[in-house]
């Protein structure tokens, strides 16, 4: 039922039948360009290329945890040793050789296992933050789509709608006309401004909806991605864009069917009351975010361990094979064989060793108290979040019971009114 009643002489019938038609035509063409939530969301989710770097950063730390854990390439030294300086003979002196030698480092202690279990570590924390980036991507594109509709349908309720003020502008010339109601010039100029200002808004809804849209367009396509995922970026040009099968955003229409969006652990926000902090605590401590941070206090506890193995020596083992020439006097000289081992004494460790534990130990606990930090911003913003929806609730029940139908009623009983002449045209034009 419209807000406003009619004037019986105008044929309905032959409108509604046009608009059917241009309606269902328009349908057809545009559905395979309709934009719903679910399928924005998700292709907002596989376009991120956000996911896809942080994906290629975790696989940089894995590879570089395999190669952390591996010893230190040997070393081979070539050299000629103890040549007489005033001939430079080979076979001149006795102690003359050509020196071949290799050395092995060993790392100190378990260093090498637990550095590269704290890579793993670091480079474990990366799911979690994709799986957070996932929700927030949720959020960010849902709430442009939801601006998006919002103005959408906006726009079609004021659409439906005009055509009443254009009746209500020619009734009141009508009556001007006529002289015989109580219209004057001014509700006539009132109820053209009222289109006009109609007109405005629809442009301000207009460009509401564009820029929402324009903006779903980061998350909508799919620009280079085939830059990023190739395997040999030297094929690809970096300024070829792979556009796909992307659609303009002046081609798109949203699904005129509202969402139904789910609560997720709705069971947390039926009650007024404000929840326990440790119920709150339960759910809330498996957060990707709160997981990613117990990552980080893992691989900085491994911190710890790994600063304690500079308490211990750092070894290497070293041989050498010297080849001997023959003597001026063709006599066999034997070569010579050495073999050795060195490490470095840690006596001094309490500006080093000690301080670098320390230095561990604090890195540790900052991270604990991040994550505390973060759990009671996640309460806070919980319980904010909470209270807003309990009173968008009351909200929607008030209007769904009675400031809508009571608005509804005012539209009818001051149209009614001003056109039995009892009634003043401001009162039908603020009713609408």
């Amino acid at each position: 039922m419209s807000k406003f009643m009619l004037p019986r002489s105008v044929e309905l019938k032959p409108l509604l039948a046009s608009l059917i038609l241009v309606t269902g035509s328009s349908i057809s063409i545009a559905q395979s360009q309709v934009l719903t939530l679910s399928n924005t969301v998700k292709m907002a989710q596989e376009n991120d290329l956000w996911l896809l770097s942080n994906q290629q950063s975790q696989d940089s730390l894995s590879s570089l945890s395999v190669a952390s854990g591996s010893l230190p390439d040997p070393k081979v030294s070539l050299g000629f040793a103890n040549l007489p300086s005033d001939t430079f003979d080979f076979n001149q002196e006795g102690m003359t050789q050509f020196k071949i030698g290799v050395s092995q480092m060993f790392p100190r202690g378990d260093s090498l296992n637990l550095k590269r279990k704290q890579l793993e570590l670091m480079a474990n924390e990366y799911p979690y933050q994709r799986q957070e980036r996932k929700a927030r991507v949720v959020v960010n594109v849902a709430k442009l789509w939801l601006d998006a509709y919002k103005a959408q349908e906006s726009i079609a309720l004021i659409e439906r709608d005009r055509s009443l003020f254009e009746q209500l502008v020619d009734v009141a010339e009508s009556s001007y006309a006529t002289t015989m109601g109580k219209t004057s010039q001014q509700d006539i100029v009132r109820a053209q401004l009222e289109l006009t200002q109609l007109d405005d808004r629809l442009t301000v809804l207009n460009q509401q909806r564009d820029i929402a849209l324009q903006r779903l367009d980061e998350w909508r396509n799919n620009y280079f991605i085939a830059q990023a995922s190739a395997a040999d970026l030297m094929n690809i040009s970096e300024h070829e864009i792979g556009i796909g099968n992307n659609l303009s955003s002046e081609a798109l229409t949203l699904d005129r069917k509202l969402p139904d969006i789910k609560l997720l652990n709705a069971e947390l926000y039926t009650s007024a009351k404000q929840t326990q902090p440790q119920k709150l605590y339960e759910y809330l401590v498996d957060h990707p975010s709160v997981m990613s941070v117990e990552q980080k206090i893992k691989a900085t506890n491994s911190g710890i361990a790994l600063a304690k193995q500079k308490y211990k020596p750092e070894w290497a083992v070293n041989a050498s094979y010297g080849y001997r020439d023959a003597s001026p006097m063709d006599e066999e000289r034997a070569d010579l064989f050495s073999v050795g081992l060195s490490f470095d004494v840690p006596l001094f460790t309490g500006n080093k060793q000690d301080k670098e534990v320390q230095s561990a130990v604090y890195k540790t606990e900052a991270m604990r108290t991040q994550k505390w930090l973060l759990l009671r911003q996640l309460m806070a913003s919980f319980e904010a979040t909470k209270a807003q929806l309990l009173r968008l609730d009351q909200r929607h029940k008030l209007y769904q019971t009675q400031l809508l139908p009571q608005m509804h009623e005012q539209a009818e009983a001051s149209l009614t009114a001003y056109t039995n002449v009892t009634g003043d045209f401001s009162e039908v034009v603020r009713a609408r």
